[in-house]
């Protein structure tokens, strides 16, 4: 085998290493997308979505965001807008700079990619990086090492087997109710609070600014969970619900972690969730995404259930380890 030079003058040539390794991920996404369809690139996603949060920007300020050279950006802006994804305007309040934005293509791009890409990629890199731990290099070489024993398009294809994320349509409105219904009336029973967000989802759940969504497996909804606005930027995480018998296709992780992103997007500041300690395999994957055991929750919202005795709040991996 030829000497790897890069690995053995580690710290010498670590810009090197990082820009390989960060290459061969992008080939592994780029062949993910490939299979989607959507005309993106990997390294354009950071543009397109910043431009999704933060809506319509100048180049400087798209660049900054990005943390890339303006040439760069004016290139990458270019290709974007090639495919018909982003569009230049003089909308900026300074006439001389031009405002990007996504087209009604982007928009529409980056919703498939939210739900089809960003899901089994991000659960393949957590696979990818859980249990690193030591001096930088070493955790580079476990990285490259784990990425010859399995590519990050297919380690997504195995975190996310046939899943897919919906968001809310009328036409799934039983399947809320129905998939809901099955689970709270094998545990529980329904109660008045139960029988009001699944009959009238857009009354108690949507309206308000709420949402829902779905999770698809091999072309059948098998899950939904829905956001509910409680307060301002608070969210209650609630009616999240798999059928038995697509329990262990991941599915329920699959769409929990879409739902901590859509409530992220949704401005949420506080996403909490009520539950049963009856409910311990649901509760053992909440705390497995980051939701810890909180009094206070409990002391503020637990009321609304008769059978909630278990209140949980979600913490951010950073914002855990500096707790």
């Amino acid at each position: 085998m030829r000497d790897d030079v890069v690995s053995r003058r580690g710290h010498l040539f670590l810009g090197s290493r990082l820009k390989r390794i960060g290459e061969r991920m992008q080939a592994d996404v780029a062949r993910v997308v490939e299979k989607t369809g959507l005309p993106i690139q990997p390294a354009q996603y950071p543009l397109l979505a910043t431009l999704d949060a933060e809506g319509p920007l100048t180049v400087n300020e798209l660049a900054d965001a990005v943390g890339i050279s303006q040439p760069g950006a004016t290139r990458s802006i270019a290709r974007l807008i090639e495919v018909g994804l982003v569009e230049t305007s003089r909308a900026h309040r300074d006439q001389r700079h031009k405002t990007v934005a996504l087209t009604e293509a982007g928009r529409a791009a980056m919703a498939r990619s939210k739900r089809e890409v960003w899901p089994g990629i991000d659960a393949a890199v957590r696979e990818l990086c859980a249990g690193l731990s030591g001096p930088l290099l070493d955790q580079l070489g476990a990285i490259e090492a784990a990425l010859d024993q399995e590519t990050l398009d297919r380690r997504a294809a195995r975190a996310a087997p046939g899943l897919r994320i919906h968001a809310w349509s009328d036409d799934l409105a039983p399947l809320f109710h129905d998939i809901n219904a099955e689970w709270i009336q094998a545990m529980f029973a329904l109660e008045p609070t139960d029988r009001a967000v699944l009959e009238d989802p857009q009354t108690h759940i949507l309206a308000p600014g709420g949402d829902i969504l779905f999770v698809e497996a091999d072309g059948v909804i098998v899950g939904t969970c829905a956001l509910r606005r409680s307060g301002e930027g608070a969210f209650e995480l609630t009616k999240m619900g798999v059928l038995e018998r697509a329990r262990g296709l991941k599915a329920g992780e699959f769409l929990l972690r879409a739902a901590i992103r859509r409530a992220a997007e949704l401005g949420a500041e506080k996403l909490y969730l009520l539950t049963n300690a009856r409910c311990a395999p649901a509760i053992h994957l909440y705390e497995k995404v980051g939701f810890v055991h909180d009094a206070a929750i409990m002391r503020d919202y637990g009321a609304i259930y008769e059978r909630c005795d278990v209140a949980m709040r979600y913490r951010p991996p950073v914002e855990a380890a500096a707790a």
